[in-house]
């Protein structure tokens, strides 16, 4: 089986093709010769999936996923949410992101966050979704030098390692896109 995964995040790309099992055939973006920004213009996480992975098929014709991951603060009403990449502008730059964030955290206690990834399947003309979840909190400088994006300030529920400090296969093992991409990955097994 052969798929598409709409994303230019090549560090996502890399963590979604270490889970996959041989019989599926991971084809980027580039792969497919597509160098235009898929539209996420919805306001909530689903919903931007559901677009990206829609786009793809009726621009390319391709059976495809797309995700869309947000961190959701509890003090501030989980935000940055949808907006996660773009948090502290449209550069999407992570250290401008994690900056803004622990500025906004600086005067609370309530640390708590989870990640959220879902995953939208396109796949013979139908839709499909797939959401994982990953409960921590937030810490109050960055640790660590792995991983990406949020990874130097988030630490999982039961652990006292971020993500940037935890092996990949780790945290693909615990973290939220792991646990969608499992669900993505059982679905394409069954049929």
């Amino acid at each position: 089986m052969q798929l598409v995964f709409a994303t230019n995040n090549m560090n996502k790309f890399k963590e979604v093709q270490a889970l996959m099992p041989a019989h599926i055939k991971l084809l980027s973006l580039k792969d497919i010769g597509c160098t235009e920004d898929i539209p996420e213009t919805q306001n909530t996480i689903e919903a931007n999936a559901i677009q990206k992975a829609n786009y793809l098929k009726s621009h390319y014709g391709y059976d495809c996923f797309a995700d869309d991951t947000g961190l959701e603060v509890d003090a501030l009403d989980g935000a940055p949410g949808v907006y996660s990449a773009r948090y502290a502008g449209p550069q999407r730059n992570a250290d401008d992101n994690i900056n803004k964030l622990l500025t906004h955290l600086k005067t609370h206690t309530n640390r708590q966050a989870q990640f959220k990834t879902v995953i939208a399947l396109q796949l013979h003309g139908k839709l499909s979704t797939f959401t994982g979840v990953c409960k921590g909190d937030i810490t109050r400088n960055k640790i660590g030098q792995g991983g990406f994006g949020y990874d130097p300030v988030f630490r999982p529920k039961d652990y006292k390692q971020t993500f940037a400090e935890i092996s990949l296969s780790k945290k693909n093992s615990i973290g939220h896109r792991g646990k969608a991409v499992n669900q993505l990955i059982a679905f394409l097994s069954r049929l």
